[in-house]
């Protein structure tokens, strides 16, 4: 069921996470809250061409992901330590907007201490995945790091500055 929709009531649609990418060598994941309607509609994370999750995290590792096709940006993150998922499994949600989120059920979030037993940090991709999924996370050994979303939405930080805040993920790829 992750990734599709699903009616839930005469007015409303459920929307699901996508699996998580993850191997079991993963020493860093990054949660976003749930997936727009672009990603939704194309089964990829990050797939709207104007959020600048590609971009940042490829910066970090040091590749150029917005030129690779979708399986090989995943590999490429595999291959570095990196992994994804969502903090919420699935919720009502008119949009793509975090502030449009309903009838949130999260993500089973401890499950990834020991699917990964290499896990060193989890980094929330802006504020709601972080209001979401950082009180799960707490008190398992792990460094929690805050984001600033790599969504267009979130025009409030210039991307120099974002990618300055993304690239402190480094530390835990080594």
């Amino acid at each position: 069921m992750c990734g599709t929709l699903r009616a839930t009531g005469w007015m409303s649609l459920r929307k699901a996470c996508f699996g998580a990418v993850l191997r079991a060598d993963t020493r860093l994941v990054i949660l976003g809250s749930l997936p727009g309607e672009r990603s939704l509609a194309l089964r990829q994370y990050y797939a709207h061409p104007q959020n600048r999750f590609w971009h940042l995290v490829g910066n970090v590792i040091g590749t150029d992901l917005v030129s690779l096709n979708y399986e090989a940006r995943l590999l490429a993150l595999l291959d570095s330590g990196i992994g994804l998922w969502d903090t919420i499994a699935s919720a009502r949600r008119e949009g793509s907007l975090d502030t449009a989120i309903r009838d949130a059920e999260h993500s089973p979030l401890t499950g990834l201490v020991s699917a990964c037993p290499d896990l060193r940090a989890v980094g929330f991709n802006g504020q709601k995945a972080w209001n979401t999924g950082a009180a799960q996370l707490q008190g398992h050994g792990l460094e929690l790091i805050a984001l600033p979303s790599s969504s267009p939405a979130y025009a409030a930080m210039k991307l120099k500055h974002k990618q300055q805040e993304w690239n402190e993920l480094r530390k835990f790829l080594n």
